[in-house]
């Protein structure tokens, strides 16, 4: 009798177990629906919005690809003039989003006059991504210093001083003097700040319409701004639009390196004297 009724217990438990087992594999097979599901919504979300941006990227070039021909026709003066025409729009209207197009290809043809250097359709969108203060990512050798050359001078014509920062004092250097053909040719003041620069030379340098320097060099003089007294002396007299090389390098593994400075005490402190007690 008892071994009947164990072998009866036995058999009930396996059913309780097989229908626990049920359950949790019909929840499983639930959760697994809702997973896939949630991942297509995501997939088409975000795909809708890529093939969006490259729709209008790709409209952008177009515009640019037209204006070739007729921008290659104007002589090394008219483009010359194209800055002070840019910017008395930008005076009277407060935007430049329609001239775009224009201003993208005539730095496109002074590139080509001054470096022999013609941006491709993939620079031109990049230029446009960094105009829109988005990160671009490019491959080493897809020319990423010729597409700084398009947003930097997009926003120069803002009246913003544009701030080019690399990762050491070399690159610093051979983009000024590269670059610089591009920007002195349209009517642009370029400046170069390493640590060689000497400091009383550095707000001068600051104050041209291009400055390439490093983020060490850039942070430093930011903090000795903070202890000037003297407007004219200041690195940073007016906003800015940066354009920073390696952004993962400079903005997640350099930021983890505090930069500290630190300079006299206005008052000698060895004159001053605890009062006495009594």
């Amino acid at each position: 009798f008892f071994q009947a009724e164990d072998g009866i217990r036995d058999v009930e438990r396996s059913r309780g177990l097989g229908d626990v087992y049920k359950r949790q594999r019909n929840i499983f097979h639930i959760l697994t629906a809702i997973y896939h599901n949630m991942i297509n919504i995501v997939n088409k979300l975000f795909g809708s919005i890529k093939s969006n941006s490259l729709k209008k990227y790709a409209s952008f070039v177009e515009k640019v690809n037209k204006l070739e021909e007729e921008i290659s026709k104007l002589s090394d003066q008219e483009l010359k003039n194209k800055t002070n025409y840019f910017r008395s729009e930008f005076k009277e209207t407060g935007s430049i989003n329609k001239l775009l197009p224009e201003i993208f290809a005539v730095v496109r043809e002074v590139s080509k006059r001054t470096l022999n250097m013609r941006h491709y359709d993939v620079q031109i969108i990049g230029g446009m991504v960094l105009y829109e203060n988005k990160i671009t990512e490019m491959k080493t050798g897809e020319g990423k210093t010729l597409v700084a050359t398009l947003a930097a001078y997009a926003n120069a014509l803002e009246n913003l001083s544009v701030h080019i920062i690399t990762v050491n004092d070399y690159l610093a250097k051979r983009d000024a003097e590269w670059m610089g053909n591009i920007y002195n040719f349209l009517g642009l003041s370029v400046g170069c700040v390493t640590a060689e620069t000497a400091h009383e030379d550095r707000s001068s340098k600051y104050d041209a319409d291009i400055v390439y320097a490093t983020n060490n060099e850039i942070g430093f003089d930011y903090l000795r701004d903070n202890l000037k007294n003297d407007y004219n002396n200041l690195c940073f007299k007016k906003n800015a639009f940066a354009i920073v090389d390696e952004v993962d390098s400079i903005l997640i593994d350099e930021a983890r390196t505090c930069l500290l400075y630190t300079s006299p005490s206005p008052r000698d402190l060895s004159t001053s004297r605890m009062p006495s007690s009594a």
